[in-house]
């Protein structure tokens, strides 16, 4: 299992990993920055700090998959 995963690091910093790595950042961006507005917002409630952290994460995770459905490697 190591082995596929330093394989796998080998070819994405070579750059032959992600067929269209624009598309990749794109998507990943717009999640972290669904994320992080999330967190941002309900940090401001009055309300401990870790249900922010975890509330951010579910919805961070939850929606990640529908934004690189279409993701494709080489």
């Amino acid at each position: 299992m190591l082995e596929i995963g330093w394989f796998s690091a080998k070819l994405f910093f070579k750059g032959k990993l992600l067929r269209d790595p624009v598309y990749f950042v794109k998507q990943t961006t717009i999640g972290i920055a669904v994320g992080f507005l999330l967190l941002v917002l309900l940090a401001q409630a009055p309300i401990p700090f870790y249900l922010p952290i975890i509330l951010s994460s579910l919805v961070t995770g939850m929606i990640m998959p529908f934004l690189l459905k279409d993701f494709k490697m080489k």
